[in-house]
């Protein structure tokens, strides 16, 4: 499948995200052992202002050296954004609203990263097939293209390949294969035109491949850049006092270690547990995946942004809301017993990475008509 996104190999994204997975251990190791050596001025750290001081001072307090480890999120997430074409983007967003891509014709992408949701579905794992539940919660589509790799474990290189992975779910969308897919879609006449459009290059245009292309280019548009975008691009009124204690408060405990960059996540994998072990152990992540015992319990670092609006939280769903969250990774992940206020404030500041959705370019689309040879639903 060409790649849409143009960008780095398999191998270099492999290499460099096992790098940030070791930098990331290196550091959350220092960190552990130094809450461990000296927990008291830790926790006067963490606090900052909180026991005094004025508003202004704590502010001016904050070190904006460290705003260096973010960026704002790009419009469109891709090395190349004019290979995201709108022709691409119109068929990628008819593809990912349509249920005859499922073996029941009942469920389509949407249906578990619902758009005007901030693409999630609200449950701790989705329904698929039959009624049949995934093994895992469902992340937000939002920003998600520009992940260094895909899934929580990481076994999709790019947003274009983990476009066809639930498809052939037998779990999920439950399409026996690719060329199942092909059938149902070469045999809706309406669907012509657009993928003779978005692919004016091909013999045959339309494909799986090209499908999950298409799909691929229309969440690489899927950007929510919010106040905190605007507070890194030097707007630092774009922020209150209390976002900015929250800020403070969170890159003083370590957080940003792993929750950094463009997404703030989604760059490296994190063993769950690294301090205190994860209660859920029956998911070990990436392990299902390499079979390297190193890999056990790590995961792919989730996104903060519209972290406010996608509860229920983690890998297997199990922080039900944004404080509790919050409070088992600062006990799982540094060891820390976070106070009510200290959650309370970090909670402050996530809640201004919440972006507006792109209400006219999520809109739910006239698809095409079935024509003749459109196979029937089977729901077996």
């Amino acid at each position: 499948m060409r790649k849409l996104d143009g960008g780095t190999f398999p191998g270099r994204r492999r290499a460099g995200i096992r790098l940030g997975v070791l930098s990331c251990l290196a550091l959350l190791a220092c960190l552990a052992g130094w809450i461990r050596l000296s927990r008291a001025e830790t926790r006067t750290l963490a606090s900052g202002s909180m026991g005094g001081g004025s508003a202004s001072q704590a502010s001016v307090e904050f070190n904006p050296r460290l705003l260096r480890r973010f960026s704002p999120v790009r419009p469109v997430m891709a090395s190349d954004p004019a290979r995201v074409t709108d022709d691409l983007v119109t068929l990628g967003r008819l593809l990912f609203f349509d249920e005859r891509l499922s073996k029941s014709q009942k469920l389509s992408c949407n249906s578990c990263h619902s758009l005007d949701r901030y693409g999630v579905d609200g449950t701790r794992t989705s329904t698929g097939h039959k009624g049949q539940r995934g093994a895992r919660n469902a992340p937000t589509v939002y920003n998600a293209a520009a992940y260094a790799v895909q899934f929580w474990d990481g076994r999709a290189a790019d947003i274009e390949a983990q476009a066809m992975g639930p498809i052939l779910n037998p779990v999920e969308m439950a399409m026996p294969n690719a060329t199942a897919v092909e059938k149902v879609l070469r045999s809706i006449p309406g669907y012509l035109d657009p993928f003779k459009r978005a692919f004016p290059g091909d013999a045959q245009p339309i494909t799986f491949a090209n499908a999950a292309r298409a799909i691929g280019a229309f969440e690489r548009r899927l950007s929510t850049p919010s106040r905190w975008d605007r507070y890194l691009t030097g707007q630092k009124d774009a922020l209150t006092v209390a976002e900015k204690e929250g800020l403070r408060l969170f890159t003083n405990l370590g957080c940003m270690v792993c929750h950094t960059g463009e997404t703030l996540g989604g760059t490296a994998y994190q063993r769950v547990g690294a301090v205190e072990p994860w209660p859920n152990q029956k998911d070990q992540g990436r392990f299902e995946v390499t079979k390297v015992d190193g890999d056990k319990m790590m995961f792919k670092v989730p996104t903060l942004r519209n972290i406010e609006k996608t509860a229920p939280y983690f890998h297997d769903g199990s922080g039900a809301t944004l404080s509790e969250a919050v409070k088992m990774m600062g006990r799982h992940q540094l060891g820390l017993d976070l106070s009510a206020e200290e959650v309370t404030s970090i909670v402050t500041w996530l809640r201004s990475l919440t972006g507006e959705l792109p209400k006219a370019y999520i809109a739910a689309p006239a698809l095409p008509k079935s024509g003749r040879e459109t196979p029937r639903p089977d729901p077996n």
